[in-house]
C-alpha cells in the first residue's frame, strides 16, 4: 500500500508513526477517530467507513468542504499559493480577514494557506479564538494538489464532525476501532505550547480520556488504541492497556532548527485480555 502524506503540515502529525500504528489496529468495520488533525492515520488505513472527528471548526469545515465539492475547493485554493502572497504583509492581510470574518468558504481557504505559509506548519489560537501563527518566511511555495485530490477521494468513505472526543466515544458501537491522538502530556514544565484551541487539554482531560479508552474496551467491547508520550504519568494512565514503545523525531517545536527523538506509547485497551501485541512491555 503506497504511504500517502497529508495535504496539511501539522505540530504531532503521525506520518512517520504510520506503519507502527497500522501494526496495533485490530480489524474493524469502522475507524473512529476523536483527534483527526491532519489524518495521516485516515490516509493510510482501509476501513470500510471513517468517523473523523475534531474540536477545531475551521479544520472540520475545510474537510466538509473538500468532500463535497472537491473540484471548486482545490481550483479556489490553488488561486492564493501565488508568488506575491508569500509575503509577510499579505499573509498578515489574510490572517486579519480570516479572524473578522465568519465565512466558512474563506476561513477554509485561508486556514489552508496560512498552514501552509505560515510558521512551522503551526495551528494556534489565542485565548479570544483568533489565529496568532507568524508569518513562515519561506522561500519557495508548495500547493498540495495530489494529496488535496486523495484526500477528496478518500472522504467519500468519512463523516467529519466537529465535537469533542466524550461525544465522539457516544457514537461508538461494536464492530469499530478508535484511534486517539490528542495533545500530549508535556515532557516538561515549560515544553506544553500545543495548545492548539483556545480551551487547551488539561491532566484531567488526559485522565478522563483514559478512562473513556477503558470503558469503551472492557465494557462496550470496543478497542482503543492511544498514542502519547512516554512517561511515568501516562504509563499510571494507560496501566490496563498493552503498550508498546516508539522513538520518533519531533518534527516541530519552539527551536526550528531543534529536531530531537523522543519514545512514545501506543496504548491498546483491548476488550480480549489475551490479546497479543508485539513488542509488549
Amino acid at each position: 500500500m503506497k504511504k500517502h502524506r497529508a495535504f496539511l503540515k501539522w505540530a504531532g502529525g503521525k506520518y512517520s508513526l504510520v506503519e507502527d500504528i497500522q501494526r496495533y489496529l485490530p480489524p474493524a468495520k469502522k475507524f473512529v477517530e476523536p483527534f483527526v488533525g491532519a489524518g495521516s492515520i485516515f490516509l493510510n488505513t482501509d476501513y470500510d467507513r471513517y468517523l473523523l472527528a475534531d474540536i477545531n471548526p475551521d479544520l472540520i469545515n475545510l474537510y466538509n468542504l473538500l468532500k463535497e465539492q472537491p473540484e471548486n475547493y482545490i481550483l479556489e485554493a490553488k488561486r492564493w499559493f501565488k508568488e506575491k502572497n508569500n509575503c509577510k504583509k499579505a499573509y498578515l492581510d489574510i490572517r486579519f480577514q480570516f479572524n473578522n470574518t465568519n465565512d466558512v468558504m474563506y476561513r477554509s481557504l485561508a486556514f489552508l494557506y496560512m498552514n501552509r505559509f505560515g510558521f512551522n506548519g503551526l495551528c494556534r489560537y489565542n485565548k479570544k479564538g483568533a489565529f496568532n501563527v507568524p508569518f513562515g518566511s519561506y522561500k519557495k511555495t508548495y500547493f498540495p494538489e495530489a494529496e488535496l485530490e486523495f484526500f477528496a477521494e478518500k472522504a467519500l468513505k468519512a463523516t467529519f464532525v466537529c465535537e469533542n472526543y466524550k461525544e465522539t466515544f457516544k457514537r461508538t458501537r461494536k464492530g469499530c476501532v478508535v484511534y486517539c491522538d490528542p495533545p500530549y502530556v508535556p515532557l516538561s514544565k515549560t515544553s506544553n505550547f500545543t495548545s492548539y484551541m483556545k480551551n487547551g487539554f488539561s491532566l484531567i482531560d488526559q485522565t478522563l480520556l483514559a478512562y473513556v479508552a477503558e470503558k469503551a474496551a472492557f465494557e462496550r467491547g470496543i478497542p482503543v488504541l492511544i498514542s502519547n508520550h512516554d512517561t511515568r504519568f501516562t504509563r499510571r494512565l494507560y496501566d490496563g492497556a498493552n503498550l508498546s514503545v516508539v522513538e520518533v523525531r519531533r518534527t516541530i517545536s519552539r527551536n526550528g532548527s531543534k529536531r530531537n527523538k523522543v519514545n512514545e506509547l501506543l496504548a491498546l485497551f483491548h476488550p480480549k485480555a489475551n490479546f497479543s501485541i508485539q513488542n509488549r512491555i
